[in-house]
């Protein structure tokens, strides 16, 4: 299944507006891209988080360069049959990205049902 690359980018930005304004409102210094591919080390990986977590950030945490999560394109498509499935998936990557964000580790997400 396949997306445009605007499609693509469309289904994250809808994903980051399902979020509820009171959390997304939380987030602080992160940005979101796309890129078709994950790290060589990491074919299948879907999205990844680098950067601090908001739980671990003290007082002084400021001047710093933006946290990052990045949503890999090519992975996603491969692994979701039809359209309706990969916008889903998309949804579940940019929302567990956004968790670790907020200091989530994977157990507890995966856990959750949203590994």
């Amino acid at each position: 299944m396949t997306l445009t690359p605007e499609e693509f980018e469309d289904a994250v930005s809808d994903a980051l507006d399902s979020i509820p304004p009171a959390l997304t409102q939380m987030m602080d210094n992160v940005v979101i891209l796309v890129e078709d591919d994950p790290p060589p080390e990491d074919p299948n990986l879907l999205g990844l988080y680098e950067g601090v977590p908001l739980t671990e950030r003290d007082t002084g945490w400021a001047g710093v360069l933006p946290d990052s999560i990045t949503i890999f394109r090519n992975p996603l498509t491969a692994l979701c049959g039809s359209r309706e499935e990969l916008v889903e998936q998309i949804t579940i990557t940019v929302l567990h990205e956004i968790a670790h964000h907020f200091g989530i580790e994977d157990d507890r997400l995966n856990a959750l049902g949203w590994g």
